[in-house]
């Protein structure tokens, strides 16, 4: 049976640069957007809110789905990510953030082409391409329902 990880992830750009992550993974520093997992009982949009504010300091807003990612990583684990694009405000750099989190930055698109072999996976530049492309999806194609199955 497959378990896929869904996980959440924000693309945001101001005057042409777009907020990233260096963080430690397996001991070694990568780029990403902010991204992390869903949390029981937690919607997409709390969580990619949330998931923006622990990694960045940065209140998220979200305006699009921007996509949706299946990803199998070479240690075989599978991650269904959300990507989402909008705006960020009120920014606290006072605020400690996430464990493994180094820093926030914001990187050019040459800037990130630049540093591809230090990206934690794909998905990063991929949602980038997306994002350049126009790529957007009404934020009500998401549906919270209910936790009662559904009947015919």
């Amino acid at each position: 049976m497959l378990q896929a990880h869904v996980t959440v992830a924000a693309v945001v750009e101001h005057e042409g640069r777009f907020l990233c992550v260096e963080e430690e993974v397996a001991g070694a520093l990568v780029i990403n957007q902010p991204a992390g997992h869903l949390e029981a009982g937690e919607t997409l949009l709390a969580a990619v809110r949330r998931e923006t504010l622990e990694e960045t300091a940065w209140q998220f807003t979200p305006t699009a789905l921007l996509g949706v990612y299946h990803y199998k990583s070479a240690s075989g684990t599978t991650y269904l990510r959300f990507a989402f694009t909008g705006d960020v405000s009120g920014h606290d750099p006072a605020r400690p953030l996430d464990h493994g989190i180094r820093r926030a930055l914001w990187l050019s698109e040459a800037d990130l082409l630049a540093r591809q072999a230090e990206h934690r996976g794909p998905q990063v530049l991929r949602a980038i391409a997306d994002y350049r492309r126009g790529q957007r999806y009404p934020l009500d194609l998401i549906r919270q329902l209910a936790d009662a199955p559904l009947t015919a």
